[in-house]
């Protein structure tokens, strides 16, 4: 069973992304949703996780640092992560995946971005 963390300070977006993800065939994960990237970070040192799905905008640890720290981590390097945002920025967008994230969702998010964002983490590609 894989073990997902999915990040948002938005009870109803942690709710939905979910959703997605169970519609996108996730449907046995142990989803784990915490409200920003201090919680994730805490989770992480409790275990390992298979995949991170983040907001970008967060209070405390946005987004940006959280991929930073998490890839700066040996241990957590290689998980992937998805980083979910409503900035329509390339610039951000190529930020963040210089910095790690391995894909880059537009909001809103729908289960086809997801299982395409899927796909696209187990054939090892990046995507925006």
């Amino acid at each position: 069973m894989r073990k997902i963390i999915i990040a948002d300070d938005s009870r109803t977006a942690r709710m939905f992304i979910r959703r997605c993800m169970e519609i996108a065939g996730e449907r046995s994960a142990e989803f784990v949703e915490v409200e920003g990237g201090d919680e994730v970070l805490q989770v992480l040192e409790g275990g390992a996780a298979d995949l991170l799905l983040t907001d970008l905008t967060m209070p405390g640890l946005d987004g940006t640092e959280l991929v930073r720290r998490i890839r700066s981590n040996q241990k957590w390097q290689t998980m992937p992560i998805i980083v979910i945002t409503s900035a329509k920025n390339p610039a951000k967008e190529a930020e963040l995946l210089g910095l790690g994230a391995t894909v880059v969702l537009g909001k809103p998010v729908s289960p086809a971005l997801i299982s395409q964002a899927l796909k696209t983490i187990y054939a090892g590609e990046k995507m925006t």
